[in-house]
């Protein structure tokens, strides 16, 4: 088993995971309905992804 030879110091283990902190997910809106959606996903409201319809919704 790895034994380190010396303490690693908070500084130097916090600049190491200074990387790791999950980013905000990027919103923009609908082309066809106006809601906002992940980027580079199809819409969940209306089915459309870059002006064509790829899902078909059911009418409620």
């Amino acid at each position: 088993m790895a034994h380190p030879k010396s303490k690693i110091s908070k500084q130097r283990r916090d600049k190491r995971r200074s990387h790791d902190a999950i980013s905000p997910v990027t919103l923009s809106t609908c082309s066809n309905c106006g809601s906002f959606v992940e980027r580079h996903h199809v819409c969940p409201e209306c089915g459309y992804y870059r002006g064509k319809q790829l899902i078909a919704k059911k009418e409620a």
